[in-house]
């Protein structure tokens, strides 16, 4: 399993690695996941924890994107149907189909999406995952029985995936430590070292937990930090110019009783032309995304209140049952790497979210834009790209059929278990030690004290943020409660990191003045 201590021995053994990954994210980790399984001495470092960013903050869907489609970006959908079908069964544990229904209320709008959706199943070729179906208004109704009935005609079901990213980002490190990398979290690079050529050989790493810095070496090394690329790229030459242009998505959590649905909300457009979702997630519902041109980029960016009004006011479109601020607990933002391009003016939504390889003169190969969906696909062109330019010794990649994480046979989706495959039985296990670990954190959700216990002594949380945000989900499921947790975690964490009364008291304030941007 992967401990802290042991990544730091073997960064001090290891003289020299043919890859290092900057970027603890999805697209660095599976860039990890594919070298090391390549066979590569393989180094991942990201500066604060794993799937602090984006990769934790999304719409939590495995999709093509429907509204590529409509962009007419037929090359990014197929791959993105192909990689969703790869990861549903690469990881299913975390990832499985969510079913969908379109409300349509007019004669017009009812063929236009049937039929671009059934269009977007044929381009699944070989990996659908259902059939389109149109539905009439008393099926829709049984569907959605929140919708607005006025003027409905019907509806439109299709199936797309869905599953849970930090939790996925976790797998994908664990996964890249048994093959043999190093990840190393709460590790920031300071310094790009360089030889007379002003070609990289390696970097200065500070581990901002122990104060320690330490100089590697590598033969490649990979900026994968997303909407941060930039300053990456900044840190290698100061005179190069920005190319990330980031987007802010806004997702607003309302408790499920307001929904009343297994099945999804798509509106394929909303007031300013983009796609509104309302998704069941863990017995709640994500109901989102904004998508905002922002000018400064933020490690903890905040939902503006208009964001979460036009998502509360698109969303009420819809619903028979309108929803308002106080219904909402929880909101979360993340910031999407989109790549400037020319022509694409003010407006992000028109961007492409294909992925951009770029490589300096100094041989710093950066990799951004892309989708979620699309990780692994990324991280396999960033690796070939590498090969190509003679960096690395060719192997060829096996990420397409690895099984991501451990699992025998997955754990049903009606218990939160699921989400650890076959850890969920060694989680349990631990109760054996200490009968109280039994307990859970909050008497509202089922997360029991065992689990803060695994986090720490297997998936490398040193913070209570690293369990309440993204080992666990509470924090974007119900802040409120997140906070009144946050306590007994920090407890918890203290005895088992061995760390003094100060750590804890600290821990909970931070977490307390975090928690309020995911407030009302």
């Amino acid at each position: 399993m992967m401990q802290r201590a042991k990544m730091l021995e073997n960064i001090l053994n290891t003289p020299h690695w043919e890859v290092v990954v900057i970027g603890g994210g999805a697209t660095g980790l599976g860039t990890a996941l594919d070298a090391a399984t390549r066979g590569y001495r393989t180094l991942l470092v990201e500066q604060f924890d794993f799937a602090k960013g984006t990769s934790s903050r999304s719409t939590k869907l495995v999709h093509g994107g429907v509204r590529y489609l409509a962009q007419g970006n037929l090359k990014l959908v197929i791959h993105a149907l192909k990689e969703r079908g790869r990861l549903l069964r690469n990881a299913p544990h975390l990832a499985h189909t969510q079913q969908f229904v379109v409300p349509v209320y007019s004669f017009w709008s009812k063929w236009f999406y049937y039929l671009g959706l059934v269009f977007y199943d044929l381009l699944a070729i070989g990996w659908g995952l259902g059939r389109t179906r149109w539905l009439s208004k008393k099926k829709t109704i049984a569907a959605l029985p929140f919708i607005k009935t006025g003027n409905l005609k019907g509806g439109i079901q299709y199936t797309d995936g869905q599953f849970d990213d930090s939790r996925l980002c976790i797998d994908l490190a664990a996964t890249a430590h048994r093959y043999g990398a190093t990840l190393l979290n709460y590790a920031a690079v300071k310094a790009f070292t360089k030889n007379a050529d002003n070609q990289i050989e390696g970097l200065i790493i500070h581990d901002q937990l122990n104060d320690e810095h330490y100089t590697v070496s590598a033969d490649v090394v990979i900026n994968a930090t997303g909407v941060f690329a930039h300053s990456i790229m900044a840190m290698d030459n100061a005179a190069m110019p920005d190319i990330i242009a980031p987007s802010q998505g806004v997702h607003l959590v309302i408790d499920q009783s307001k929904f009343q649905s297994k099945q999804a909300l798509m509106v394929p457009k909303t007031t300013d032309g983009r796609v509104l979702f309302a998704v069941p997630w863990h017995h709640k519902v994500i109901v989102g995304t904004t998508d905002t041109p922002i000018e400064q980029i933020s490690f903890e960016p905040k939902a503006l209140e208009e964001e979460i009004q036009f998502i509360i006011d698109n969303y009420n479109i819809y619903a028979f049952n309108p929803i308002s601020m106080k219904d909402v607990e929880s909101v979360y933002a993340g910031l999407r790497p989109l790549v400037k391009k020319k022509g694409s003016g003010k407006s992000t939504s028109v961007i492409s979210r294909d992925h951009f390889i770029l490589v300096a003169s100094s041989g710093l190969i950066t990799i951004t834009g892309g989708k979620w969906t699309t990780y692994r696909r990324m991280a396999d062109d960033v690796l070939n790209h590498a090969i190509q330019l003679g960096k690395l010794p060719k192997k060829k990649g096996i990420t397409a059929t690895l099984p991501i994480g451990q699992w025998n046979w997955p754990i049903p989706y009606d218990t939160h278990w699921h989400v650890y495959g076959t850890h969920a039985f060694n989680i349990q296990q631990l109760i054996q030690e200490n009968v109280a670990w039994e307990q859970r954190i909050h008497p509202n959700y089922p997360y029991t004290q065992a689990e803060v216990i695994w986090f720490v002594r297997n998936e490398m949380a040193v913070k209570v943020e690293d369990v309440l945000a993204r080992r666990i989900r509470l924090l974007l499921l119900d802040a409120h409660a997140a906070v009144e947790a946050a306590p007994l975690v920090a407890t918890l964490m203290q005895k088992e990191l061995q760390e003094t009364d100060d750590w804890r008291e600290t821990e909970i304030n931070n977490f307390k003045q975090l928690a309020q941007q995911y407030i009302l």
